[in-house]
């Protein structure tokens, strides 16, 4: 496979398509959760918990990956068990703590409303050559790691520079 000719790019150029493809997904985002009955945080740590798959996360894990307080992800979990979307297991290694176990009828859900977007993104990739592909998964890898990096940052409230 020959990948298509692309449109001259400056650091700047990417830099607004980065914007807009973040405002796009932050709204898309919204919507989605609304469809579902939650919020975009809920939504975002049941990613979370299906992307850990079978490796059940704890509480805390969970408050580290959402940048939450462990106070918070209680209201967050909290939330999701009254809406059908896990369940608590004590960990059998520790009955202290609890992990997060995703309920099969709400990863259907969710899996239906995003399948038709999931879609639609593997019908774009398929577009690019395995070494765009591999330069773009690159750049995600590494774009995600500076943010949470700058996530973290701001969290310390470094006031002699906070950004």
């Amino acid at each position: 496979m020959h990948g298509r000719p692309r449109p001259h790019a400056d650091p700047a150029r990417a830099l607004s398509a980065m914007d807009h493809l973040i405002a796009a997904h932050v709204i898309g985002q919204q919507e989605l959760a609304r469809r579902l009955g939650l919020n975009v945080t809920d939504l975002t740590c049941f990613g979370f918990v299906l992307e850990a798959g079978d490796e059940l996360l704890t509480a805390g894990d969970l408050a580290a990956r959402a940048h939450v307080t462990t106070g918070a992800v209680t209201g967050i979990l909290n939330r999701l068990e009254r809406a059908g979307y896990v369940t608590r297991r004590p960990d059998p290694k520790d009955r202290r703590r609890v992990r997060v176990a995703a309920l099969p009828d709400a990863v259907t859900r969710v899996a239906a409303v995003y399948a038709g977007h999931y879609e639609r993104l593997t019908e774009l990739f398929a577009d690019y050559t395995p070494d765009e592909l591999a330069v773009l998964t690159d750049w995600f890898t590494r774009a995600t790691a500076l943010a949470h990096d700058y996530l973290e940052k701001l969290n310390r409230n470094d006031s002699a520079d906070p950004c």
